[in-house]
């Protein structure tokens, strides 16, 4: 998480929250619209927290998987009644299926990239400080789990390195020995990743985790912001949620496009979903545009 991160720096309950409600959102809601702003929302907040150079490099693995995604869907899928053409093998092609198939890879993209920001944002203390003491041995599991491919990666690349230098290459020489060599590297870090799993939790039994009774420091402190957020955020799922259950956001791709009719509640419904994804990044941008002001000033 960068420094210059506003929303991080809230309470862990208004970020679990947050990204409860825009992960939740993007994978139920497949209106084409609210596909299109959570996708916007997260770029912009993946952009900011992360920067543009991240963005970049996530995009160079996304685009082609949503490509992909968006190729799949009407390849094997030709339900529909707008029929644009037909395929070599005689299956219609249609205009249903190809949208459907755009906007699983707009479902896809957006989830993926929320869960970015969301494993940059929600650290294991964040998440062990609100789960902890409600289901203690869950929380530490699964921030073990969210910790361990981050570790892992950067474990095997300095034992890959250490194995290289030592002459046992992965990626010079026969197959044979290629294959060999990733061999060792692999025991090695199977190695690391159970002894790792034991240190970590004999460290934990013996400071008493789970334990009743056991009590904990915590940095964490619930202010005024932190509640103002917290109304924010249940207001916008309540009134998207509203919007959900009267049918405002349904949107139907088989056998043909049908949706709720456009009116100003469908737009209000809309317009909360878009100031819900675009929360942090607009705190995040609010204070660097006070941060630049106040420099200003101290330059005069």
């Amino acid at each position: 998480m960068r420094y210059s991160d506003v929303f991080g720096s809230c309470h862990p309950a208004v970020n679990f929250l947050y990204f409860v409600l825009v992960i939740a959102f993007s994978m139920c809601l497949t209106h084409p619209v609210c596909l299109l702003l959570s996708v916007c929302g997260a770029v912009i907040y993946h952009a900011v927290l992360l920067g543009p150079r991240s963005l970049r490099k996530s995009a160079v693995w996304m685009v082609p998987m949503a490509v992909l995604a968006a190729v799949i869907n009407p390849a094997f899928t030709h339900q529909g009644v707008t029929i644009l053409a037909y395929l070599p093998s005689g299956n219609p092609l249609t205009l249903e299926s190809m949208l459907y198939g755009l906007a699983s890879a707009a479902l896809l993209s957006a989830t993926l990239l929320w869960f970015t920001c969301y494993n940059t944002v929600m650290t294991s203390d964040k998440f062990i400080y609100l789960f902890g003491r409600v289901i203690p041995a869950l929380s530490l599991v699964l921030s073990m789990t969210m910790r361990f491919v981050p570790r892992f990666r950067t474990q095997l690349h300095t034992v890959a390195q250490a194995q290289k230098y030592m002459g046992r290459d992965t990626e010079n020489g026969s197959l044979l020995r290629r294959t060999k060599n990733a061999m060792k590297v692999f025991s090695i870090m199977v190695t690391w990743s159970l002894e790792s799993a034991i240190e970590t939790a004999d460290s934990m039994k013996s400071r008493g985790y789970g334990e009743k009774g056991r009590t904990a420091f915590s940095i964490y402190r619930m202010d005024d912001r932190d509640r103002s957020l917290l109304v924010w955020l249940i207001f916008c799922g309540a009134y998207v949620l509203c919007g959900v259950l009267a049918g405002g956001l349904r949107f139907r791709y088989y056998p043909s496009l049908a949706g709720a009719p456009v009116t100003p509640m469908t737009v209000s419904f809309f317009v909360v979903y878009f100031l819900l994804c675009l929360t942090p990044a607009a705190l995040d941008l609010a204070a660097a545009r006070q941060w630049r002001q106040i420099e200003k000033e101290v330059r005069r």
